[in-house]
């Protein structure tokens, strides 16, 4: 097929009312969200100077998204989805402004370093509860917007918009955390959020997919036993899992910015973005040039570029040798992500897609909030740069001993 022929059907996805109305409103609240870290992390690396720190934050965040995933999973295949996700996105935004006072210069001149600490994880904390509704919503709902033929163009294009929200959110939070200060950078996060709010309520609600009258823990078996049926769809959840669990540097780079890099939060910001924007690139070039066969190796290849870069990252001292081996982390990731994203939307019956996405969530967040407190610790005990030489060389192992004890996800084609 001709790279004509893909841009003319991506067009007419793009033109669909309802679901351009849904990307814009997700760029901006994605956006919104992804500036978040940036600020966080270097506010709470700036009052506590301590790498474990940053692992709890993490830890905050994952303890209630895994716990709540499940049922959660099971609630969005019986809601309105519609009205789920209006709900998630206005507590998102009390959280937002909640965040903007406890980071403020007013709270360090009124109040302890560890009353703002803990009242970061406290909030981070409800995120993690409401996250674990939206994101299965999300994902459960953005099919029910575009026609089966246009499924894979709406994964690929979706995705890219929520990269592109990604890249620019880091970037912009660390140049206004930068040029002014965290209160004025959390203004921005309130007013994306806000608008991705009232541009969703333009959406009209959809069908309940799932009319099932079983209990929710009926419906949570449902959903895992559809996952562990699947095994190739169960090996690449796995394989992603264990490989951003031990392979992700991305909780420590506040630390890596300020003590071994020394660039400011701008540079930090350029830093989160870089990953995004290795994913960007390498989705938008398979939306052009989809994976035609032996998606499954790929897969396996990929999560060990993966590990590799993150080991020149951890040896880098060059901010820019740093960038690029972030860069080229996320054109590995991103190929894993339209892999891992396509199976699930293609094999994926609609009226389990919401419990199925909720056990795919407790992989993701398994990997990057508990990776997240992985690093933490580990930064803690083993000292920085080791730490993440030992992750990507665990991210490595990962990936031969799936190739040789998942021989269904090696084959796995679609």
């Amino acid at each position: 097929m001709s790279k004509s022929w893909h841009i003319k059907n991506l067009f007419r996805v793009i033109i669909n009312p309802e679901f351009t109305r849904y990307i814009t409103a997700r760029i901006l609240f994605i956006a919104g969200l992804r500036m978040t870290p940036v600020l966080l992390g270097w506010r709470l690396y700036e009052i506590t100077g301590s790498k474990l720190a940053l692992g709890i934050l993490g830890l905050a965040e994952v303890i209630p998204a895994i716990s709540l995933a499940l049922p959660a999973g099971v609630k969005v295949d019986k809601s309105n989805k519609h009205r789920l996700l209006s709900l998630c996105m206005l507590l998102y935004f009390f959280i937002m402004a909640g965040l903007m006072l406890v980071t403020s210069e007013w709270m360090r001149q009124h109040y302890s370093r560890r009353t703002i600490e803990w009242s970061i994880y406290s909030l981070i904390f409800v995120t993690g509860a409401v996250r674990a509704f939206a994101g299965s919503a999300f994902n459960a709902f953005m099919p029910q917007l575009v026609p089966a033929e246009s499924l894979v163009k709406a994964v690929s294009y979706n995705s890219m918009v929520w990269l592109i929200a990604a890249v620019a959110g880091p970037a912009t939070a660390g140049l206004l955390m930068g040029y002014t200060n965290i209160t004025i950078a959390f203004i921005p996060v309130c007013i994306l959020v806000g608008l991705s709010f009232l541009l969703f309520q333009k959406i009209k609600p959809k069908p309940v997919s799932w009319q099932g009258t079983s209990k929710t823990w009926d419906g949570v078996k449902e959903g895992l036993r559809f996952v562990f049926h699947q095994k190739a769809l169960l090996g690449a959840m796995s394989l992603d899992m264990f490989a951003v669990l031990f392979g992700g540097a991305v909780a420590l780079l506040p630390a890596f910015a300020s003590d071994i890099l020394h660039v400011g939060p701008q540079g930090l910001g350029w830093l989160v973005a870089a990953t995004y924007l290795g994913n960007f690139i390498a989705i938008a070039w398979l939306t052009a040039h989809p994976l035609t066969g032996k998606q499954g190796k790929i897969l396996l290849y990929v999560v060990a570029g993966f590990g590799l870069c993150i080991l020149v990252f951890a040896i880098s001292k060059s901010f820019w040798l740093s960038f690029i081996a972030l860069l080229a982390s996320g054109l590995f990731d991103g190929v894993s992500v339209i892999s891992r994203g396509t199976g699930v939307q293609l094999f994926v019956p609609d009226e389990v897609r919401g419990r199925v996405c909720s056990v795919n969530s407790i992989f993701i967040n398994s990997s990057n909030e508990l990776g997240q407190f992985e690093s933490g610790v580990a930064a803690t005990a083993m000292g920085m740069v080791p730490s993440v030489i030992f992750g990507g060389c665990m991210t490595l192992l990962v990936s031969v001993i799936t190739w040789f004890k998942a021989p269904g996800l090696r084959k796995f084609e679609y």
